[in-house]
């Protein structure tokens, strides 16, 4: 595609294969995720991405996948300065700061998607909250959501948008880590939405106890490719119903994010990680 064939000109041939085959746009700052072998290149990257984009002010690096316990990806900027933007999705805004919190703009529509299967009146659990970007068009939706957050900047940002969406008395914040906060909740949500960080698919089985029978769980997952077969029989086997699993773009080389529609049928069996 263009955007790679522009990059060509300024990384060594054995590497292109490693070039992504696009980033993101965050408000005006652009993010793109670089293997560690693409980091020595930012100035033909930069040149690339400001070439195609007038509004953007910052170009930001980052590697792929953002691992520990506060989801806070290494990143370092490119070219321009300032790490902070306000995004807009759907007509919410979110305002952060790319090098203090996690955000992904790639999920945009699943969030609108899931938004618009919430009924007024629902009691929604959202773990891993982030700024808000799912808590947010829920709460507008009408329902009452709990939303957990363990990373301290997160929560700051989260509580922020909340007051500039308009919906901050549909929303409870509960700062701290998630399996610590779970055991005083009461199991009376109807849905939940669990974008698990890396590696944390077992979030799903605190959260099954949490889901009325007949609740919702919406998991986003990370898998190798392909792999949408033996996500459905797994957590067809063990007390869900699967009412969808798609594919929502890649996060690394040979690795997919997957959202998963699981209906609470009984108490789910845990086993290993799916």
């Amino acid at each position: 595609m263009a955007w790679r064939r522009s990059l060509f000109s300024g990384v060594p041939e054995h590497l292109h294969r490693l070039v992504p085959s696009g980033y993101q746009v965050i408000g005006d700052i652009a993010v793109i995720s670089l293997p560690d072998e693409l980091w020595a290149y930012d100035d033909a990257i930069a040149e690339a991405i400001f070439s195609r984009h007038q509004n953007v002010r910052t170009v930001l690096k980052r590697r792929p996948i953002p691992r520990g316990e506060r989801r806070v990806p290494e990143v370092q900027v490119i070219a321009g300065k300032g790490t902070t933007t306000t995004c807009r999705e759907f007509g919410f805004s979110y305002t952060l700061d790319l090098s203090r919190v996690f955000y992904s703009s790639r999920l945009a529509s699943e969030r609108q998607r899931i938004a618009r299967l919430v009924r007024p009146g629902e009691h929604v659990l959202v773990p891993f909250a982030g700024v808000g970007p799912f808590v947010v068009p829920i709460a507008a939706r009408g329902a009452r959501v709990t939303a957990i957050e363990n990373n301290p900047d997160s929560a700051i940002f989260l509580r922020e948008n909340l007051e500039i969406n308009r919906v901050a008395r549909m929303v409870s914040v509960l700062e701290g880590d998630f399996y610590d906060v779970a055991p005083a909740l009461s199991p009376r949500y109807d849905r939940a939405v669990v974008p698990a960080p890396y590696g944390r698919d077992d979030a799903v089985w605190v959260v099954s106890d949490l889901v009325k029978t007949g609740g919702t769980i919406h998991l986003y997952t990370f898998e190798r490719r392909r792999a949408e077969n033996d996500l459905s029989r797994n957590f067809g086997v063990r007390g869900f119903d699967v009412e969808g699993v798609r594919r929502c773009g890649n996060v690394a080389p040979g690795i997919c994010r997957y959202a998963l529609d699981l209906v609470r049928t009984a108490k789910p069996t845990v086993r290993e990680h799916p």
